[in-house]
């Protein structure tokens, strides 16, 4: 990746175990004076115990939400060798290291950890203490990193739009496939299972595959292009429909119904399925994102399909009998 990028330092192992031992005591009761000042003595002596203790604060309160096993022995039996071990697992996931964002794809507790995130079928609104905005899609969450020395977003899942603001820091977008460096930029980021999607709105981007070792493909205003950890295929004109997800709506010209339902399910819970046999037919129009069952309304209407729930979360799109 670009050389000039420094990924935000990681919290080492020992200092996570040092953080997680100062809160397990706190829980346990009030510290006497004797400890509350080598607490504080702790906390000033370096700034990555600062940083370790900001973590392990906001990893604590993010637990009450979380039904894991791992939430479950950090939230019980406080003084347990597991309780321990879990928060310091948990910490060390809500670093930021290298090491441990590829854990998070493994684990589910990507949303409740992240700075900031969506729920499925909502967008939120973000704004950054830079001044950058940023638009969530749903089922979408992010980690942010500002020091002196830079600003760093990570897309950990789903989609964003973002306004940079002028800064003298430089401002690096990670997603799981490289590094993106806007400059006065308005860009929308999609992460996929298998490649990361990057539209420019206004200003320029560069773009670095994460094991790509050549120069980075600048993408300039109204050009977008898809990409994963190797290389970036052939960047296109926007498409008619980008970004309009951000107004509430889907978008679609001559898509077809298979890949609009695919869409549209990332806004509803539960399964939406398309029959085979109607999803080469074509829709084209501008759809509300947050009605969902008006939509599939509507398809009934506009196409020979019907729409068969077997329950609420069980939806099956398929040939008009």
């Amino acid at each position: 990746m670009n050389g000039a990028f420094n990924n935000p330092p990681a919290i080492s192992p020992g200092v996570a175990e040092q953080a997680v031992s100062w809160l397990v005591e706190m829980q346990g009761g009030a510290l006497s004076p004797r400890r509350q000042h080598a607490w504080e003595h702790w906390l000033s002596a370096h700034s990555e115990h600062q940083r370790a203790w900001e973590h392990i604060q906001r990893v604590n309160q993010r637990l009450r939400g979380l039904s894991s096993p791992l939430a479950h022995a950090a939230l019980n039996a406080p003084k347990s060798t597991s309780r321990r071990h879990a928060l310091k697992l948990l910490l060390l996931l809500g670093a930021g290291s290298a090491l441990t964002y590829g854990l998070r794809d493994q684990l589910p507790i990507t949303p409740l950890l992240a700075d900031y995130s969506s729920p499925v079928g909502q967008r939120r609104n973000v704004q950054l203490q830079d001044g950058s905005q940023i638009q969530l899609n749903t089922a979408s969450s992010i980690d942010v990193t500002f020091n002196a020395q830079q600003r760093v977003i990570r897309l950990l899942e789903g989609e964003m739009h973002l306004v940079t603001a002028q800064d003298s820091r430089p401002l690096h977008v990670l997603t799981a496939d490289g590094l993106l460096q806007p400059q006065a930029a308005r860009l929308n980021v999609r992460q996929f299972t298998d490649r990361t999607q990057l539209a420019v709105f206004g200003g320029r981007v560069a773009l670095t595959p994460a094991a790509h070792t050549a120069s980075p493909l600048w993408m300039q205003a109204n050009q977008q292009v898809s990409f994963n950890r190797q290389a970036w295929r052939p960047p296109q004109a926007l498409d008619a429909g980008s970004g309009a997800w951000t107004d509430g709506m889907l978008v679609a010209a001559h898509m077809r119904l298979e890949d609009f339902l695919a869409e549209l399910s990332r806004y509803r819970r539960g399964q939406l399925n398309c029959d085979p046999k109607v999803a080469d037919l074509l829709i084209s129009g501008t759809y509300p994102l947050d009605d969902s069952e008006r939509v599939l309304n509507v398809l009934q209407v506009s196409l020979p399909v019907q729409v068969k729930r077997f329950t609420r979360y069980w939806v099956t799109v398929e040939a008009r009998a």
